[in-house]
């Protein structure tokens, strides 16, 4: 297995609710690998991997930082996904699109940015449903492949990163961060910046891995009884790669201070991993009850 070459920052407050480090929860450590179920045979780096007692965030102090980001995202999409992965189903970003238009009034030709647009299948999406969309990827591999094999035009999806786009201020109805957040160093900041490229009551969907997610503190009691302080929360320093974990509470405060509130969110269990199959009908049914699915959404109204 390739090792990546990492810096390490140390994080002195929340990066969503700027509490300071005193109001952080050490939960364990995290390897630079997959630990499978028996973390203490593997040899690895790892990292620390805190909780805010405030917001409910989660993340790693200090943070593994490569020195090169194409090392997590310059890899080809086929290394991702099989060659169907290039068809896109119908009913695509559906959903997220429905619940946008009935927190918000649709006019044809409101123009919706996708940040970290990948292949560029939401684009497509977006524009099937009327929108005039536009995005960014900072992945060439997927940058290229968005424009040559799925026809994006280049004059619609920049390459960067979102620290070094811009747009005017006040250029989109809607943005939407899928699977984005979680990847990022300074997910505030990026909110912050999102924020000024939308209109006065705009929406930004976001989608992140879920803090109140089931199947991580199972494993975490596991790890305990067998003696190790690993956890199963975050991968900073391999696929897919997540700093962060969100908490509801983590918008909610935040909103505060970058002049957005939470106008809707939902719980998505997605897929269960590590558990045999015969018991998945029921963390099914545990998490759409209680709301400890993998994934947190939610749709945030610039004030």
């Amino acid at each position: 297995m390739r090792q990546l070459r990492y810096y390490f920052n140390y994080v002195d407050t929340c990066n969503m609710c700027d509490s300071p480090a005193g109001d952080h929860k050490i939960m364990g450590q995290r390897l630079n690998q997959s630990q499978g179920y028996n973390p203490k045979s593997k040899i690895g780096i790892s990292t620390t991997v805190m909780k805010c007692r405030n917001c409910s965030l989660i993340f790693s102090n200090p943070q593994p930082v490569p020195f090169d980001i194409q090392d997590h995202y310059g890899v080809p999409p086929e290394d991702y996904w099989r060659p169907e992965y290039f068809e896109i189903d119908k009913k695509y970003f559906g959903h997220q699109i429905e619940t946008t238009r009935k927190l918000s009034a649709f006019r044809e030709g409101m123009k919706a940015l996708d940040i970290g647009a990948g292949l560029g299948k939401c684009m497509i999406s977006l524009q099937n449903a009327g929108y005039d969309s536009y995005g960014f990827e900072p992945s060439v591999p997927f940058y290229q492949k968005a424009i040559e094999k799925m026809r994006i035009s280049p004059e619609k999806l920049q390459l960067g990163m979102i620290e070094k786009i811009d747009y005017p201020e006040g250029s989109f109805d809607f943005i939407t961060f899928g699977a984005v957040l979680e990847h990022l160093y300074d997910p505030s900041n990026a909110l912050k910046k999102a924020m000024s490229w939308l209109k006065p009551g705009g929406l930004v969907h976001v989608e992140v891995p879920s803090s109140k997610y089931l199947i991580p503190k199972i494993f975490n009691f596991y790890f305990r009884l067998r003696g190790t302080n690993y956890v199963n929360n975050i991968s900073p320093m391999h696929r897919p790669f997540h700093l962060f974990e969100f908490g509801l509470d983590s918008f909610k405060i935040n909103g505060v201070n970058n002049n957005y509130e939470v106008a809707h969110h939902e719980y998505y269990v997605c897929d269960i991993y590590f558990i045999p199959k015969l018991f998945h009908s029921f963390f099914r049914w545990y998490m759409s009850k209680t709301d400890t699915g993998m994934q947190l959404a939610v749709w945030l109204r610039k004030r």
